[in-house]
């Protein structure tokens, strides 16, 4: 596809231009590293001939600086405002697949892409779903597809001619171009497919009939809910589907892959996630020592579930820690084998990590929130962004050092260790007693050991009782030993060692 086209040179243009920024960085995926060069170059080209033709109203403008960022710290999706502050960069320019995830300090104009797509054949598919029965189905589909979404709208709506329309809903992009966000609330332009803008102040649910998800929005009539409508996902299987199916998975959910003009109907492997999830979440309930990984430094309010997340994990009686470690990988977590679980606060579809080949599980923290409320059970709802969760359920300071709680993968009774230590000592002596009152009437005849002791309730505790503890020095009295001198030279000949010509 044309490059100026593909990449927009000449609205990218217009936007630094208008806003006269002087250090911009273009933030590339490693697909579209190759590009790099050409887009610079047509870039500087167009800033170039806008220059010249404002001459006379700028005679003094000074020449844009243009920086590429390659890697990012984090997930690729989200833009990489601590990269762009090493250039000290006034704006980002964000190519290919995001979340559109809100920005804390830099405005971001944001390129999807136009990724090719053959309408006739959509439109088709969109048909067979809708025109039956008079079908509502809603319209999804991935950014890099928002290009041809008023193109399909048309062509649907020569389709259905004079026959009753069906009533089929079409998601807008949020917007194209982003400003810091005040806050935990957004103030950005909503592009419709028509390209009028409207306002819209937040990126969660604006109202009740209003959703948004992944950089899309939609309202639905008075009276209608998202289970009535069928979803039709336009787009390959990505980050962004999942995000859909989990969110949505009370709803039929078909895929059109635009790529193979098929469509996609058996949905089985995404819908077992939810099964995964929730044995995960389950095995959240039995750690005693918790690491919280920052999986961003640029998606605004990750500071506030940070610390909402560590007043929830205390309140239920554990040990947490703060990590900062850009990707996780599993070789980056097993240097911290003492933790039992990591919660991994970053944008809706870099949250999901598929743990299996980690030491400990990584859930996110809407699991966290069912994992560690006491008596709060899962009704099937799934929330990915972690910005709806922000105070949106206030940690109960209920007192649980006197409640045994079981656990379905321990099959028996277990205890939350902090609390046993928050109390007096006759707190201590009743819930002691208790414990061992639950550990002979509740226990498994196949486990003995169903109230857990010994387990380790800090970092340092784990670390001092492991097998492996380094070089010990273990001295026999408490009088300072004499120092002895020892060799000096170098190891290739120390000077109290005979050369090899000496030998000879």
């Amino acid at each position: 596809m044309d490059l100026e086209s593909n990449y927009e040179i000449a609205p990218t243009a217009e936007f630094i231009q208008s806003n006269k920024f002087t250090r911009v960085a273009l933030q590339f995926p490693d697909e579209l590293l190759k590009d790099a060069v050409r887009v610079v170059s047509a870039l500087r080209a167009k800033l170039r001939t806008l220059r010249e033709s404002n001459a006379e109203q700028n005679d003094d403008a000074p020449e844009v600086g243009l920086f590429v960022m390659a890697d990012t710290a984090y997930g690729s999706c989200c833009v990489d405002e601590v990269g762009a502050s090493h250039v000290d960069a006034d704006a980002v320019v964000h190519y290919g697949h995001t979340c559109l995830s809100p920005t804390t300090t830099l405005p971001a104009f944001f390129v999807f892409g136009n990724t090719p797509i053959s309408v006739p054949d959509c439109v088709k598919n969109l048909s067979h779903y809708a025109l039956p029965n008079g079908r509502r189905v809603l319209v999804l589909f991935g950014l890099d597809y928002a290009h041809s979404i008023e193109n399909i709208r048309e062509k649907f709506a020569e389709v259905c001619g004079a026959e009753s329309e069906p009533e089929v809903q079409y998601a807008n992009v949020i917007c194209t171009v982003m400003n810091p966000s005040k806050g935990h609330k957004v103030s950005n332009e909503v592009q419709g497919t028509s390209g009028s803008l409207t306002d819209n102040n937040s990126f969660g649910t604006v109202s009740a009939n209003t959703y948004s998800i992944g950089g899309l929005v939609w309202k639905l009539p008075e009276g209608h809910k998202m289970d009535d409508y069928l979803l039709f996902w336009i787009g390959s299987n990505n980050s962004a589907f999942a995000n859909i199916v989990l969110t949505y998975n009370g709803c039929e959910i078909v895929r059109y892959d635009a790529l193979e003009c098929s469509m996609v109907t058996d949905l089985s492997q995404q819908r077992k996630i939810l099964k995964r999830r929730y044995y995960l979440m389950e095995k959240a309930k039995d750690a005693n020592i918790v690491g919280i990984l920052v999986g961003t430094l640029g998606v605004a309010g990750y500071l506030n579930m940070i610390h909402q997340m560590k007043v929830l994990i205390t309140g239920a009686g554990k040990k947490v820690y703060t990590l900062v470690m850009g990707r996780p990988n599993p070789a980056k977590l097993a240097n911290f084998p003492e933790c039992d679980i990591f919660i991994y606060v970053s944008c809706a579809q870099t949250a999901l990590l598929d743990s299996k080949e980690y030491l400990a599980p990584v859930i996110t923290p809407f699991e966290a929130m069912l994992a560690f409320n006491r008596g709060c059970q899962w009704t099937g709802e799934y929330v990915m962004e972690f910005r709806d969760l922000i105070n949106s359920s206030p940690v109960e300071s209920r007192n649980f050092s006197e409640e045994a709680r079981f656990s379905f993968l321990k099959g028996g009774y277990v205890e939350d260790f902090d609390q046993q230590g928050n109390g007096t000592e006759e707190d201590k002596e009743g819930a002691l007693a208790l414990a061992n009152a639950t550990e002979k009437v509740l226990q498994l005849r196949d486990n003995p050991n169903s109230i857990v002791n010994g387990t380790a309730k800090s970092g340092a505790e784990f670390l001092a009782t492991r097998s492996y503890q380094g070089l010990d020095i273990h001295y026999d009295g408490s009088l300072p030993e004499p120092y002895f001198i020892g060799r000096s030279g170098r190891a290739a000949g120390y000077e109290d060692e005979k050369n090899g010509h000496e030998k000879s």
